[in-house]
C-alpha cells in the first residue's frame, strides 16, 4: 500500500454533487497539484473552498476539498475527498488530473480493503459496508449499520476471547512449568465451551433471518389460468410488468421481480397457470411453476372468486402447501362471488378478499405479510447475512461441540486443545484475524469502485 489511489466515488450520472476520493501516502502532495484553495491550506477534517485544476492547470470546477490525515481516517492512511458539481465530464477530468499527479486508479473496494488491512475495520464490518450500500429495506440497512458499528463483531470476539483463554492457559502451563500457573479445571473448560456453543448456535440460527432480510423472501404466486396472478404482480409492483389478457394461459414462463411491502422485501415469482396442457411451451411454464413452489418461502394462492373451485384450483392448492407460509387470496371481488370460502381448509386461516385489477385489498395483504415476518429489533446488527459467515460459524460450532464431547469422554487435554484451536481458526476467518489473501481479494471484489 505504498501507492496512492484515486477513484470517482459517486455514480457517473448528472447530479447535484459528485465526489472524487483519494488515499495513500502522497495524498497531500497530489492535492497541492490539482486543488487551489481560496484561503487556508487544507486544515484537517474541514471543508475548504477552491478550484479543481486539470492536467494543464486550468480550472475545471469550483469545489470543496476535505483532507483526512491518517491514521484516524476511513482507510487508516492520509485520504481526501473533492466535492464537485455532479457532471460526469467534470468528474472524469478531475480523475485524469489525479492520475497525472501520481495516483493510481483504485480497484473495486480498495478503499475499504485498506481500512481492513490497516485495522480500521474487521472483516465483518467491511462486509457490512457493501450490505449497507445494497440494502433494499430500512430493516436491512439497520442490520448492516449495526454490524458496521461492531454489534456482530463483539459477539464473535466474546467467543474468540473465551476460547483463546483455554488455549493460552494450556500452553502457558506446558511451556512454563516452573511459573506455578494454575491450569483451568475441567468444570471451567466445560462451562466456557457450553457458553461458546450456545452463542454460536444463536448466531447460526440467525442466518436464515439475515438471508431473507438481505435478499428478500422467495414468494411464489400460484393459481389456475386467468385467476389474476399477473394482475396481482402488476398491482404490487405498481406498473405493468406482466402481460394481462382475458385469454387463459397468457403467462407461460416465470416472471421474477422484487417488491417492498412495509418493512418486508419479497422476491416475487409470477407463474404459469396450473393446468394440464397439450401446448409444449405452456407445459414447460407449468413445470417451472412447480419448481418455483418447491423453492418458495411464501406462497400467494390466487383463487378466482367469481367461479366455483375447480380441479385446477385444487392442484394449485396442493402445490402452495409446500411453502413455509401460505396466504389464500380470493380475487375478483368486484364480480358476483361463486367461490365458497367455507370449502377451504380451516388451517389456512381466513382468506383475503381483493381485486388485483383495481388494487383493492392490497393494504390488508401488506399488513398480513408484515405480521408473518415481524421486525426483529433484538437481533439488529447481529444477523449473519452471507454464506461465508454462516459457514465459518458452523465450523466453529462443530469444533466447540467436538471439544466438549472429547472432554466429557475423558480424553487427553491435547485433543480438546486441537478442537478449540480449530474453532479459533474458523472464527479468525469470520472476523479476518486469520484469513487467506486470495479470499480477502475475492470478498472485496464485490465492492464498487470508490468504496
Amino acid at each position: 500500500m505504498s501507492d496512492t489511489i484515486a477513484a470517482i466515488a459517486t455514480p457517473q450520472t448528472p447530479s447535484a454533487i459528485g465526489i472524487l476520493r483519494l488515499s495513500g501516502p502522497d495524498t497531500h502532495a497530489v492535492l497541492h497539484q490539482v486543488f487551489r484553495a481560496r484561503g487556508k491550506l487544507l486544515p484537517a477534517r474541514k471543508m475548504v473552498y477552491g478550484d479543481l485544476l486539470d492536467r494543464q492547470g486550468d480550472v475545471i470546477d469550483h469545489v470543496l476539498c476535505v483532507f483526512f490525515p491518517g491514521p484516524g481516517s476511513y482507510t487508516g492512511e492520509d485520504c481526501a475527498e473533492l466535492h464537485c458539481h455532479g457532471s460526469p465530464v467534470v468528474l472524469n477530468e478531475g480523475l485524469s488530473a489525479l492520475l497525472a499527479a501520481g495516483c493510481r486508479q483504485a480497484r473495486g473496494g480498495e478503499f475499504t480493503q485498506r481500512a481492513f488491512l490497516n485495522g480500521r475495520l474487521d472483516l465483518i464490518q467491511a462486509e457490512a459496508v457493501i450490505d449497507l450500500i445494497d440494502a433494499e429495506t430500512a430493516e436491512a440497512a439497520k442490520n448492516a449499520v449495526g454490524q458496521l458499528g461492531g454489534s456482530l463483531s463483539r459477539c464473535v470476539d466474546t467467543v474468540y476471547d473465551a476460547l483463546m483463554e483455554i488455549v493460552s492457559r494450556f500452553y502457558a502451563v506446558v511451556d512454563y512449568p516452573d511459573e506455578d500457573i494454575e491450569p483451568l479445571q475441567q468444570e471451567q473448560i466445560l462451562s466456557t465451551l457450553d457458553r461458546s456453543a450456545a452463542e454460536l448456535s444463536r448466531l447460526l440460527a440467525s442466518f436464515s433471518r439475515g438471508s431473507l432480510l438481505k435478499n428478500g423472501i422467495p414468494t411464489v404466486i400460484l393459481g389456475k389460468p386467468n385467476a389474476g396472478k399477473s394482475s396481482l404482480l402488476n398491482a404490487l409492483l405498481g406498473y405493468d410488468r406482466a402481460i394481462v389478457t382475458d385469454i387463459a394461459g397468457t403467462t407461460r414462463d416465470t416472471v421474477e421481480e422484487k417488491v417492498r411491502l412495509g418493512h418486508v422485501l419479497l422476491r416475487l415469482c409470477d407463474t404459469a397457470g396450473i393446468r394440464r396442457s397439450e401446448d409444449t411451451v405452456e407445459q414447460i411454464g407449468v413445470d417451472r411453476a412447480r419448481r418455483a413452489a418447491q423453492e418458495a418461502q411464501l406462497a400467494l394462492l390466487v383463487l378466482d372468486g367469481s367461479t366455483p373451485l375447480s380441479q385446477e384450483d385444487r392442484e394449485a392448492m396442493e402445490l402452495a402447501q409446500q411453502a413455509d407460509h401460505l396466504l389464500v387470496l380470493i380475487n375478483k371481488s368486484d364480480l358476483p362471488q361463486q367461490l365458497d370460502a367455507a370449502t377451504l381448509p380451516p388451517e389456512w386461516g381466513t382468506p383475503l378478499s381483493l381485486c388485483a385489477r383495481d388494487g383493492l385489498g392490497l393494504e390488508q395483504l401488506t399488513e398480513t405479510i408484515c405480521a408473518l415476518y415481524p421486525s426483529d429489533t433484538a437481533m439488529q446488527g447481529q444477523l449473519l447475512t452471507n454464506a461465508r459467515q454462516a459457514d465459518a460459524v458452523e465450523r466453529a460450532l462443530s469444533a466447540v461441540r467436538s471439544a466438549s464431547e472429547a472432554l466429557a469422554a475423558g480424553m487427553t487435554p491435547d485433543v480438546v486443545l486441537t478442537d478449540a484451536e480449530a474453532a479459533l481458526e474458523a472464527l479468525g476467518e469470520l472476523n479476518g484475524k486469520h484469513i487467506r489473501e486470495d479470499l480477502v481479494a475475492t470478498i472485496f471484489s464485490r465492492f464498487c469502485v470508490g468504496k
